[in-house]
């Protein structure tokens, strides 16, 4: 049974719901930051199995979940996203560095986190699943990967092209012949779709509003963002929207780096949460050396 959701308020004043799985426990805290379409649900067998090696706490991504839900466009900015983090870091850890491990989405904001100024010394470690940062994204199609590689990612990533398009990506959602699309897409990458009534409809559609408003800005104009953060980047051999090399060639960005390429699909952490428990021990175990 996860835990009752607790709230902070980002800097704009957005709710932000997190769950905290261990709120007595003196043990390192493990934040972990969900994709889309999912919510801080997502973690809950990750949780089960990282029980008494973490203090584990998650929380919805604003948008989704028991989170706020701003309407405006601009509010689901990086930055803004950033915002959240630290609140959420506030709350539950304002005197220690935390483990981060993160998931598409979830990823590519944690990518933004690992490597801005304002989390130096704030974050102990982070394991990366399924999710690039964007600047890095930008250089890897603009300048550093054969051609083959590109194309590669480029079909990929059909779907960045279409939540672009204006009315239908919600009207999808909202009509229901989405979700019968959607969970096609998941059973084709896992084998295993998303339980009915773990995601709500504003899962879906507000979520639509973190590629409009940072994708392409971020891919036409990338910036050169580094990390001395530990990072392990794990790579799910069977994932239908995120290439290997696209992940895992990340090295002149985050110097300290360990690649994980895995069984499995990208959904890993609900379809294989013991691989997802035993890659985070792994690398904050060799942290520990």
């Amino acid at each position: 049974m996860p835990p009752s959701a607790q709230a902070t308020t980002s800097h704009d004043g957005t709710r932000i719901a997190f769950y905290d799985y261990a709120p007595e426990s003196d043990l390192p805290v493990l934040l972990c930051v969900h994709g889309y379409p999912d919510n801080a649900r997502l973690w809950e067998p990750v949780a089960r199995e990282l029980a008494g090696a973490f203090r584990v706490v998650t929380y919805d991504v604003r948008g989704a979940g028991e989170s706020g839900q701003p309407r405006e466009r601009s509010a689901y900015h990086l930055d803004r996203l950033e915002d959240d983090f630290h609140a959420v870091l506030e709350a539950v850890s304002p005197d220690q560095p935390v483990h981060l491990l993160a998931h598409d989405w979830g990823s590519i904001q944690s990518w933004h986190f690992v490597t801005s100024e304002r989390t130096r010394g704030r974050i102990t470690s982070f394991v990366s699943i399924s999710g690039p940062s964007l600047d890095h994204a930008g250089f890897f199609v603009r300048k550093h990967r054969p051609i083959r590689d590109v194309m590669r990612q480029l079909l990929h990533s059909w779907y960045i092209y279409y939540f672009h398009l204006p009315w239908l990506p919600e009207n999808g959602w909202r009509r229901g012949w989405a979700h019968r699309v959607f969970a096609r897409l998941e059973r084709s990458a896992d084998g295993l779709p998303s339980e009915t009534g773990e995601r709500s409809l504003g899962d879906y559609v507000n979520g639509l509003n973190l590629y409009r408003e940072n994708v392409f800005p971020r891919m036409i104009r990338p910036r050169e963002r580094i990390t001395d953060v530990p990072v392990m980047a794990v790579s799910p051999e069977n994932d239908v929207f995120v290439s290997t090399p696209l992940q895992t060639d990340v090295a002149r960005w985050a110097p300290n780096l360990t690649v994980k390429v895995v069984r499995g699909g990208h959904w890993m952490p609900r379809n294989d949460p013991g691989l997802v428990a035993q890659l985070v021990l792994e690398h904050t175990r060799e942290l520990a050396r």
